[in-house]
């Protein structure tokens, strides 16, 4: 799962690189931003620094 949110990533930034309008700049950021912070949830759960269990 890691790697295909990793090639989203790279994806993204290369998108973020070449857009020239400024809308389509915020929008490509956000969902970049969304991406990482999902990479980051996915990487704690694999280090074992929070579980993906409920807390009930």
């Amino acid at each position: 799962m890691t790697i295909s949110l990793e090639m989203q990533i790279e994806e993204l930034k290369a998108e973020l690189k070449a857009v020239l309008d400024a809308s389509e700049r915020r929008q490509i950021a956000a969902e970049l931003e969304l991406v990482l912070a999902e990479l980051a949830v996915v990487e704690a759960e694999q280090d074992g620094r929070i579980s993906g269990e409920p807390p009930f």
